[in-house]
């Protein structure tokens, strides 16, 4: 790649993570079309975005552990749930056709955007509720099922973990963004690239720039997130679900035309 390719990369990965890194997920949504217009077939795009996408879990990690924003035994108990489910999905991705899971995906991101923007105070403040073993089932089952998403599709899961952190686990939107962006940025997105990288070729050239603007973006986002306050968070929040889910869709609707 020439140095304007990699400038681009390098921009593309900095603002994708930073908006990501803030609104709790949706890196992907400028990062790996990208990776796509530049000329990667999609295995190795996608191995090579999941690989970067690490880096933005590191930055975010590194600016909320100052923050000490996490509770141990909850972020273990989200990568026991989500773990099984990415490698799951990482696994069974690059065999099938995989369209209408993301016309599917779309308009369901896009839902999580209207269902913020209709409940004005959800997410503003920390009611912590389904603690008991019955909620802690479902709850688990549900961050599965996000993490086969998240393993095998690429714009977006993120966000689902960050609603479902808020709505059904009563946690504001700042503390969810802090949970999906070191629990989904760094292990999830780790073991799906770990499983991916055995079934599909990694292009190492173009991860410098991928990996420094993710890194970079990661911490930029996460001290955003946390400065600004949850009302700001929101906001950022359904601004992305509405964006990833219209492109998903748009996208699935551009492929199907002659």
């Amino acid at each position: 790649m020439d140095v304007f390719q990699q400038l681009l990369l390098f921009a593309a990965s900095l603002i994708a993570n930073t908006l990501s890194a803030l609104a709790g997920g949706g890196a992907g949504l400028l990062q790996l079309p990208i990776l796509l217009f530049l000329g990667l077939a999609f295995p190795t795009a996608l191995v090579t975005h999941k690989i970067a996408s690490v880096a933005l879990g590191i930055g975010a990690t590194v600016r909320h552990f100052r923050a000490s924003t996490l509770n141990r035994l909850f972020a273990l108990f989200i990568l026991v749930c989500g773990l099984p489910g990415v490698v799951t999905g990482a696994l069974i991705i690059l065999n099938f056709d995989d369209q209408v899971s993301k016309l599917a995906l779309g308009f369901l991101t896009t839902g999580l955007g209207i269902y913020s923007i209709t409940k004005k105070d959800l997410g503003q403040t920390t009611t912590p509720r389904h603690r008991t073993r019955y909620g802690y089932l479902v709850g688990g089952a549900v961050l599965y099922s996000i993490g086969v998403l998240n393993g095998s599709l690429t714009s977006g899961t993120g966000l689902f973990v960050t609603l479902w952190l808020v709505r059904w686990f009563g946690l504001d939107y700042k503390s969810a963004v802090a949970y999906t962006l070191v629990l989904v940025g760094l292990f999830w997105n780790g073991a799906g690239a770990l499983t991916l990288a055995f079934q599909a070729p990694i292009q190492w050239s173009w991860l410098p720039a991928l990996l420094l603007g993710s890194l970079l973006g990661g911490y930029l986002g996460a001290h955003l997130s946390i400065i600004k306050g949850n009302q700001w968070v929101k906001r950022s929040f359904e601004v992305l679900t509405l964006l990833v889910g219209s492109k998903l869709i748009l996208d699935v609707v551009l492929t199907s035309l002659p």
